[in-house]
């Protein structure tokens, strides 16, 4: 399986020490991923491990032996469960003592935090201030669901019952919110029905559309859908570039100098600059090349 995922096209992947792991396995699953990360082949991907939870017995040996056999090779170390922000600062000093013995650079080693529970979404906060190593805030959403008790085994699509609404939005949001108030990646969850693809669309496109940096897959299956939806549409992108370009030319001499303008029957100014950047930034990173290019009107 790691073999595997050295050739997928996913911009980050996890190694995993919690959840697919068992109890009796963790001590090889460690040794196994030291191996992985050491004989590299992950090249233009983000390398995280996920450790186990501070409630675990398993957390600080989890952390030693990764970042002792491969520090110079891991990106993050990916937290799950954390509830407060003192989960972020036990892994910040532990990581900075390593560090120093180690000879690695001081900070170099990032934090995901995932968001498992209630406490962890109320107190996200204090959490995603408790560290400037912290680079992501990540949905759990199976645990999140089981820890409210929400009235569904499907994970990722709304619970039978619910009408009207999306079920999910408060969280999202509230993720969502935080982490751009720090400048944080926020990440959404995995949909757990690999098979069905139109559930995966439909719950990718919910936090998509909120404004989230990505979501995650468990199967390779999964990767071409959830590329496509956080990927800007190659007319969006084609927008975004002309109003970069034209909001740009309309406020030199030679465009008039102006604050505001009007691109088509649209009226641009320094907010839809602000908005285009951001789809301009996604459609570049995903590889998109501009198929309309706007012209000044000529003299």
């Amino acid at each position: 399986m790691i073999d595997k995922s050295r050739g997928l096209a996913v911009d980050a992947l996890f190694l995993d020490l919690e959840d697919a792991c068992a109890p009796a396995m963790k001590a090889p699953g460690r040794k196994n991923i030291v191996r992985a990360l050491n004989e590299g082949g992950f090249e233009g991907k983000t390398r995280v491990v996920r450790v186990n939870d501070w409630t675990s017995p398993w957390t600080y040996r989890d952390v030693i032996d990764v970042v002792e056999g491969a520090g110079p090779n891991v990106d993050c170390l990916m937290l799950p469960k954390v509830q407060s922000s003192g989960h972020i600062v036990a892994l910040d000093l532990l990581l900075t003592q390593l560090e120093t013995s180690l000879g690695l650079p001081v900070g170099q080693i990032g934090i995901e935090a995932q968001i498992e529970n209630a406490r962890g979404l109320l107190s996200l906060e204090s959490i995603a201030a408790a560290s400037d190593r912290l680079e992501t805030l990540i949905l759990g959403p199976a645990d999140f669901m089981a820890s409210i008790q929400m009235k569904t085994l499907t994970v990722g699509d709304q619970p039978p019952g619910y009408e009207g609404g999306d079920a999910y939005h408060h969280i999202l949001m509230s993720i969502l919110m935080v982490a751009r108030a720090c400048d944080l990646q926020a990440i959404d969850g995995p949909y757990l029905a690999i098979k069905n693809l139109e559930g995966l669309r439909r719950a990718s496109s919910r936090s998509a559309a909120l404004g989230f940096d990505g979501k995650w897959v468990l199967h390779p299956d999964q990767i071409e859908t959830v590329n496509e939806i956080f990927s800007p549409r190659q007319g969006d992108y084609d927008h975004a570039e002309n109003i970069l370009d034209a909001y740009d030319w309309f406020r030199s001499a030679d465009g008039g100098s102006r604050g505001a303008a009007m691109l088509g029957d649209e009226m641009i100014d320094e907010a839809s600059r602000k908005m285009a950047l951001v789809v301009s930034a996604k459609g570049r990173l995903a590889g998109l090349r501009r198929s309309a290019v706007w012209q000044p009107p000529a003299a």
